[in-house]
């Protein structure tokens, strides 16, 4: 059966999703989401949207940079990721001044991976794969980073989780009562960074919204309290990934359109549906309104 040309629907669609590389992907892209599903409250309360669309594009450079000299595509996208959140952490303090930073540092960096990109002109399918994501694509051997990265990323917020809470609700009230809010913010940004590292991998630089903060918005339409948020947050993302790649072994298509379309549709229905919420300051303060 044939939909459009070169769009066709694959009888065999359960031997491929048997395959090896299906697996792969399947794991990559549950580790992925949880990682994602673990730091998008965070991004939302902390008002960090920008930042993290902006951190896939401080690793574009980094990845073509690699692409063009043979390297490792995601250490390429890992060094300027965690090197970019260092910058922005280090540069903006309050909301006004890390938004001046991020546009900084995301304009030259997206300029320095323009030249990377016509630079490696041949190797044109890879920026495509870094741009959109290509999760079929990802190595088996690099399973294992994914899994140590997502062990860093849970063990961090572990450990700093409430006072991160605090001073991304109310920075001001959370900085008076002696919480170190700008060592946090760092810490958060690159934590943060190496999540979009993995993300790139999945829906590309491009789409890196999909899996970052759509579910945690659609979480937070029906509750405010950050662990559920987080919880609802990651299987949002798992499910978005699973249908995603389950509808691209159907049809011979990418599976990043699938898996955002899946979150986008999640969110539409939470948004339609549910209330705004709003989060509670830990330790007293004010309150603050979730759209």
């Amino acid at each position: 059966m044939q939909f459009l040309a070169d769009v066709q629907f694959q009888s065999n669609w359960l031997e491929i999703l048997s395959s090896p590389f299906m697996r792969t992907a399947f794991i990559a892209g549950v580790l992925v989401a949880v990682a994602a599903g673990l730091v998008g409250y965070f991004v939302i309360v902390r008002g960090s949207m920008f930042a993290s669309h902006a951190l896939a594009h401080i690793g574009f450079p980094g990845a073509t940079g690699a692409a063009l000299v043979g390297g490792s595509i995601f250490a390429g996208l890992v060094a300027f990721t965690v090197v970019g959140a260092v910058a922005i952490g280090l540069l903006g303090k309050r909301a006004s001044d890390r938004e001046i930073a991020t546009g900084t540092v995301l304009a030259f960096a997206t300029a320095l991976g323009v030249l990377f990109a016509s630079l490696a002109s041949e190797n044109t399918s890879t920026v495509t794969n870094i741009l959109f994501g290509n999760l079929l694509a990802i190595p088996s051997d690099q399973l294992v980073i994914f899994a140590v990265f997502l062990g860093v990323l849970a063990i961090a917020l572990l450990v700093i989780f409430r006072p991160l809470v605090f001073a991304s609700i109310d920075p001001a009230v959370a900085e008076a009562k002696g919480v170190p809010v700008k060592g946090l913010g760092i810490a958060f940004m690159v934590l943060l960074a190496l999540v979009v590292s993995m993300a790139v991998t999945v829906v590309g630089v491009l789409l890196i919204f999909a899996l970052l903060v759509t579910p945690a918005a659609a979480a937070l339409r029906f509750t405010a309290r950050p662990g559920w948020v987080i919880f609802w947050s990651a299987t949002i993302g798992v499910v978005s990934v699973a249908v995603g790649l389950v509808i691209a072994a159907m049809i011979n298509l990418p599976p990043s359109f699938f898996i955002v379309a899946v979150a986008f549709l999640v969110w539409v229905v939470a948004a339609a549906t549910r209330r705004e919420r709003r989060v509670a300051v830990p330790a007293g303060g004010h309150t603050a309104t979730i759209n």
